[in-house]
């Protein structure tokens, strides 16, 4: 129920209530004003724009707490979001109240984000994390024609077998976790938090339930990402490095671990062994996970089909394989472009025999 009415000093006073029952009034000098505000207020809440004027007083830093409380992400994901939050979001818009926030502000920011020498990509994650704050805390944001830097493309690298072979012999004693990883696609956590009793020596298999990741310092044990629990298909050949592995241990215990016992960490084997190893071989810059990638480009260059490269390296969804990977299937468009010049050269030749046409009508 809505209303408009001259209170007893005088003033106008327009009220509502909204969707919850709950009562919303302001007082105005002229009549005219009392109605405008109330006729703005009945528009928001039948377009569903409506929010609520205590919610809208909200700051930035306050809807930021309840988006970063995100129940699904990582430990790892919620770390990245919470230093973006802290370093980047916050001190420029934390006491901003969230129905001061305009687009050319935000733009503003953006464009000075960009100006201060962030790469593109580093300026949209920014962004994003703003973005989707503003978005939970109102229901319409005002953000939705924010222009973004454009992300820089850097091409993927994949190696050789025979370039796999190089990095794994300058690693000594680490190159059977260079050959794993180059070989099952495997993220470096996943390797990692791989338990004795999850590999499979008859079918070849290991089971992908867990991940370890470093966050300030800290070991966190979680769930594959995305949830990804699979089963990994592993080559002849690494039996017998995954054998002396796992021999003598438990079926709890890891099997990758540090002479000392302890999981391997990512950025103690980068600079202890496989930064200085890469140079050696000519790959400087090379990182770990870029031999992920090396295990998919040796994949489909072998035969595997999206499917199965979905399956082997935990995407939820064959499309991801395909965005993630497309440059990997440039030979299934040379048969694509194969397949019509063979339609067409048929097409031309039944052509030429008969001297006509086909009918778009007649029955075929």
């Amino acid at each position: 129920m809505a209303s408009v009415k001259k209170r007893p000093h005088g003033k106008w006073r327009a009220r509502y209530r909204d969707a919850s029952g709950k009562e919303h009034s302001r007082h105005f000098a002229r009549k005219v004003d009392a109605q405008a505000w109330l006729d703005g207020v009945t528009t928001a809440v039948a377009t569903g724009t409506y929010v609520d004027p205590k919610d809208a007083r909200k700051t930035v830093a306050s809807a930021a707490e309840v988006w970063a409380a995100h129940p699904e992400w990582s430990a790892s994901t919620a770390a990245r979001m919470r230093s973006i939050l802290d370093v980047h979001v916050l001190p420029r818009w934390g006491a901003v109240p969230l129905n001061r926030v305009t687009l050319e502000d935000a733009q503003k920011w953006v464009n000075e984000l960009a100006a201060s020498g962030l790469a593109g990509g580093t300026v949209r994650k920014i962004a994003g994390v703003f973005t989707g704050i503003v978005s939970l805390g109102l229901k319409v944001s005002p953000l939705t024609d924010l222009r973004l830097p454009r992300q820089r493309l850097v091409p993927r690298k994949y190696l050789t077998a025979l370039e796999v072979e190089a990095l794994a012999e300058a690693c000594d004693e680490w190159g059977d976790v260079v050959h794993f990883l180059a070989y099952t696609g495997l993220r470096w956590g996943e390797m990692a938090a791989l338990r004795v009793g999850r590999v499979n020596m008859l079918k070849r298999r290991v089971l992908i339930e867990e991940s370890v990741t470093e966050v300030n310092g800290t070991l966190t044990w979680s769930a594959p990402k995305d949830h990804q629990r699979r089963a990994v298909p592993f080559p002849a050949f690494l039996t017998n490095d995954l054998a002396a592995r796992v021999a003598d241990k438990g079926s709890g215990d890891l099997v990758f671990t540090t002479g000392q016992g302890t999981p391997l960490r990512v950025r103690n084997a980068r600079r202890g062994w496989f930064d200085l190893a890469a140079a050696s071989c000519g790959l400087e810059g090379l990182t770990p996970h870029e031999l992920r990638h090396t295990a998919a480009s040796l994949a489909v260059s072998n035969g595997a089909n999206v499917l199965a490269l979905q399956r082997m390296l935990g995407h939820e969804k064959a499309s991801t394989t395909l965005d993630v990977y497309s440059d990997l299937f440039d030979e299934d468009l040379d048969a694509v472009a194969g397949a019509l010049d063979s339609a067409r050269e048929r097409a031309r030749a039944d052509y030429l025999r008969t001297g006509e046409p086909v009918s778009f009508g007649r029955a075929q």
